[in-house]
């Protein structure tokens, strides 16, 4: 049986080693600390290097910025470097959305949805597939440290999400339509 080949998905995912730190990279670029500005600027570079490829792609292609499998991403997260919100923001211009990302254990379904929210209405704008791997952490509260034994991750800081319940608009039952935006 042949199969059809689609293209590769050249994602640049870091593991969590300080070798393979896409977070690293951007500041080689010359931002002092990532969650800087200049940051989101770093990560459009690194992403206009990958559109730039002349490969058949699949897939995301972009750049990932998971908070525990990025040992740069988890020692930031330490220091409070950089926010929930400006990883949504480097998302808008290369990335694949929020992946790894410590939240309190005690963190409201309202405080989810609101940040799911966010992350659709960006998806839908841009046209742009996002994720979202949030990880509520059972007892830990915001600036706690985690503490996995697993390799493939580094421990960092529960991250605050600063977000409440949605009301008006957004709580009510009618569909809201988010168009993708105009050339």
């Amino acid at each position: 049986m042949e199969m059809p080949f689609k293209g590769f998905d050249f994602s640049l995912a870091p593991f969590p080693e300080d070798w393979c730190s896409l977070a690293s990279a951007i500041e080689h670029l010359g931002v002092e600390k990532i969650g800087l500005l200049g940051s989101l600027s770093g990560a459009a570079i690194l992403a206009e290097a990958l559109d730039s490829g002349s490969w058949l792609k699949a897939g995301f292609n972009g750049l990932m910025f998971p908070v525990l499998e990025d040992s740069t991403l988890a020692e930031r997260s330490l220091e409070g470097s950089f926010s929930v919100k400006d990883l949504l923001m480097y998302s808008a211009v290369c990335g694949t959305g929020l992946d790894t990302v410590p939240l309190p254990g005690d963190i409201s379904d309202e405080a989810i949805a609101s940040l799911l929210m966010d992350i659709a209405a960006l998806s839908l704008r841009l046209d742009k597939p996002l994720t979202a791997r949030l990880m509520p952490v059972p007892g830990l509260n915001c600036g706690d440290l985690t503490q996995y034994d697993f390799d493939f991750f580094k421990n960092g800081k529960i991250l605050d999400l600063p977000a409440k319940k949605l009301g008006k608009v957004f709580s009510r039952s009618e569909w809201i339509e988010i168009q993708k935006r105009g050339k």
